[in-house]
């Protein structure tokens, strides 16, 4: 498959900005588009035109040809979930406009379509197969053991080597050489922790509250900083805002045990409401939009997660206060720019508020609700967060 790369020096050439922006393991983050989520199994390839030169009258220039397939399996809330799998897939369309790369995507409907989309494109003979969760490790670490040779990369999930871990054996050996896969993995707590400040500074009722789809460490992190981010600002400021539904000390918490259902979101955000709390954060994907529907009816305030919902879910935009930015288009594309140019998929990423990895986003249409005080103070949190290193060296400080 690399072999094709060879017929690529000129065009990466032209695309040396590209590379200068995003080239390292901890590249700030590029502005995404907002794109029309993806309807068909395979994404149309796009081509760039080949750079052209003085030529006499009969000499015509021809598209360049493609730089590799890159290919992505989305987990169960399918490629327009609003969210994760979706801001994952606008990642691999940059790719596709900014690097000449063919992209294709396979959704799982249940998660024993894990394996079986792995080998298809394993196959289709994908120069980078990128697997969208941390429910698909087991299946993507065994597939990586089973081919070699296959470039891999996984949101949520990284090689880890204990007994019990998907990557290893009961003793905790890896199973295999794991130098194809690279793990994409985001501190969310960091922004996480200015939301929950945000929510207890904004909050009229002394309330808030949060809910996650499946109880797994990627749903559980925005959780921790959520309520840390609450417990921090009562400490700062002398009050007693309540944050419920989940409790950073014992791990114990409300989950719907599912990414798909809004009538589950719903019914989460009714409940939290009818115990008080005026802004809610449901952690769980396209769930999360039935708790936007009922605050959309009952007037309170939603936190959205992964990507900005007032620009992927505008139909409930008066709802979001902000948004958790879990910028999965960044690493996606900064590990196929690896591929392109050094044939790996580099090490492990880790995105953080330092290399925009992770974020908050605008606080569009309630902007103006949000007291310039309290606004300068999450500023201040976030450099002071950066400053120290991370969330956990910030609040030991």
């Amino acid at each position: 498959m690399m072999r094709r790369r060879l017929a690529l020096v000129a065009l990466l050439a032209v695309f040396g900005l590209v590379v200068a922006a995003c080239g390292d393991d901890d590249g700030g983050t590029t502005a995404a588009p907002t794109t029309t989520a993806a309807t068909t199994t395979t994404a149309a390839p796009t081509t760039t035109a080949a750079p052209t030169t003085t030529a006499p009258p009969e000499t015509t220039t021809t598209a360049a040809p493609i730089a590799a397939k890159i290919c992505e399996i989305t987990d169960v809330g399918g490629i327009d979930d609003k969210s994760f799998n979706e801001t994952a897939w606008r990642g691999m369309e940059l790719a596709r406009d900014q690097l000449g790369v063919e992209v294709a995507y396979l959704e799982s409907q249940a998660a024993t379509d894990y394996r079986p989309n792995i080998d298809a494109f394993v196959n289709e003979g994908c120069e980078l197969i990128i697997t969208v969760g941390f429910l698909l490790a087991n299946d993507t670490a065994l597939a990586a053991c089973d081919y070699p040779d296959q470039k891999f990369a996984i949101i949520d999930q990284q090689p880890e080597f204990y007994p019990g871990s998907p990557w290893a054996d009961a003793d905790g050996n890896p199973l295999c050489d794991f130098s194809q896969v690279r793990g994409l993995t985001f501190a969310t707590d960091e922004a996480a922790f200015l939301a929950g400040y945000l929510a207890a500074g904004m909050t009229q009722s002394g309330v808030v509250g949060t809910f996650g789809g499946i109880n797994i460490p990627p749903v559980t992190i925005f959780m921790d900083g959520f309520v840390k981010g609450v417990r921090y600002y009562n400490e700062l400021n002398g009050t007693d805002v309540q944050a419920l539904g989940w409790n950073p000390d014992t791990a114990e918490g409300l989950f719907t045990g599912n990414f798909e259902s809004l009538d589950d979101g719903r019914a989460f955000g009714e409940n939290l409401n009818d115990e008080g709390a005026d802004i809610v954060l449901p952690v769980a994907g396209p769930v999360g939009l039935g708790t936007a529907a009922a605050a959309q009816e009952r007037g309170f305030l939603v936190i959205g997660v992964d990507a900005d919902q007032y620009l992927t879910a505008p139909e409930f935009a008066g709802v979001w206060l902000t948004s958790i930015l879990k910028n999965m288009d960044v690493a996606v594309l900064n590990t196929i720019t690896n591929v392109l140019n050094l044939g790996s998929v580099g090490n492990l990423y880790v995105g953080t508020l330092a290399n925009g990895g992770v974020g908050l986003a605008p606080y569009h249409d309630l902007e103006g609700t949000v007291p310039a005080d309290l606004a300068a103070a999450i500023e201040q949190i976030k450099a002071d967060i950066i400053a120290a290193g991370g969330l956990a060296a910030f609040l030991t400080s």
